[in-house]
């Protein structure tokens, strides 16, 4: 049997949710969610539906396929089966002029269906108020990622020292890696709430593959396996001895999700100076780690990094050539891509049990992308690893 949400942690949710629209909307009457993952976090459950959430009333997730599975998967107090938007209207009572929506995701064809039967005249964004309920993690969802966590540290620091050999290609090093995560207990998929972002395994590469542009907002790189799908690795690049390997991935279980990368130097070590930017990339993660304390904004621990850091070393800081991104880490959790975002423009304070992935990294020409990543919960004391601190470049021969 899977593990079920429980109801306590359902209810606790939806009543932070209605606060925050409280605070960021005050006239707000109702808000429908049709995103799998903000049915999940309110439901437990993900299924073709509509979570619709009344102001003043009980929230109703109306199931048009899988009601069998959303009973047997969800402890949310009110799951009605639908054929279509007509029957939800019908067990709906007042209707008002707005309705907040997801407006990243509700696409126009799926707005028209549902204003067939639900007239109303305005949409409001519901996005960024999921988004800031979202970021705090409950000690439940602490929990989770903790176990993701560990996944991720055994699995990048301890064991994929015993797949890469010469003569593999990234391809089989993405699906081999991918194989032992399975196997120590990842739940399979990596999600993201960027705009048609797709990805296997994560970013990986060996040598300058870690610096191939790609549509991707983060600051490595990827061959991929074709221009139709350019994810998990290269079937033609060969790990050689004297290569600099890179692997930025996701770990999760029960949904919630780690971010890590880590670095392996293959048969040889590197150049001097790629060392040398590697470890200045781990002290910048360190030092960004100790000011994740309640109270300080992202922006301000952005700058704090950004104005101490000399402009030679900023030229393939966070990126390669024209492509560096302008953030240093990211909150985690049900997405790799959650608020908040350490960059500027992010000026709401820290709260204890947010969760991020901070990194730092430097494209090295002739070499590949060096630096470190790893996720960081939110404390008085500043930011504790969930995902381990081995410093990386670690040696393979």
């Amino acid at each position: 049997m899977h593990r079920k949400v429980p109801f306590p942690e359902l209810r606790d949710r939806m009543d932070r949710f209605r606060i925050q629209m409280e605070a960021d909307n005050p006239d707000w009457e109702m808000a429908a969610f049709f995103g799998h993952i903000n049915q999940y976090y309110f439901t437990g459950t993900m299924q073709d539906g509509m979570l619709l959430i009344p102001r003043d009333d009980e929230p109703v997730f109306w199931v048009r396929r899988s009601y069998e599975r959303a009973l047997d998967e969800s402890l949310f107090s009110e799951i009605r089966p639908m054929k279509s938007f007509r029957d939800a209207f019908a067990g709906t009572g007042h209707l008002p002029g707005t309705v907040y929506l997801e407006t990243e995701l509700v696409p126009l064809a799926l707005l028209e269906r549902l204003r067939k039967y639900f007239p109303f005249a305005h949409v409001g964004a519901v996005d960024m108020p999921a988004a800031k309920v979202r970021s705090v993690k409950s000690a439940y969802e602490l929990l989770l990622l903790e176990q993701a966590g560990k996944i991720h540290r055994r699995v990048l620091e301890d064991l994929v020292v015993g797949i890469l050999r010469e003569g593999m290609s990234e391809a089989e090093f993405g699906s081999e890696v991918y194989s032992v995560m399975i196997e120590e207990g990842h739940h399979g998929v990596v999600r993201f709430g960027m705009f048609e972002t797709e990805i296997v395994v994560g970013q990986l590469g060996f040598g300058e593959s870690s610096l191939y542009p790609t549509y991707f907002n983060g600051p490595g790189g990827c061959l991929g396996m074709c221009p139709a799908a350019p994810v998990l690795g290269s079937r033609d690049r060969k790990l050689n001895r004297g290569d600099l390997v890179f692997i930025d991935n996701a770990c999760g279980v029960d949904g919630y999700q780690t971010d890590k990368t880590m670095t392996y130097m293959f048969g040889e070590t590197l150049p001097d100076e790629a060392i040398r930017m590697h470890h200045r990339c781990v002290d910048i993660q360190n030092e960004m780690a100790s000011l994740l304390q309640p109270g300080i904004t992202p922006e301000e621990i952005y700058i704090a990094i950004m104005d101490g850091l000399d402009p030679v070393f900023l030229k393939n800081f966070m990126g390669f050539g024209n492509r560096q991104v302008n953030f240093l880490g990211h909150g985690v959790g049900l997405l790799v891509d959650e608020m908040p975002v350490i960059a500027r423009g992010f000026n709401e304070p820290l709260q204890e049990g947010m969760v991020l992935a901070l990194e730092p990294k430097k494209g090295i020409r002739g070499v590949g992308m060096v630096g470190s990543e790893n996720t960081f919960v939110v404390t008085r004391n500043g930011g504790r690893s969930l995902t381990g601190d081995n410093p990386g470049l670690i040696p393979v021969w």
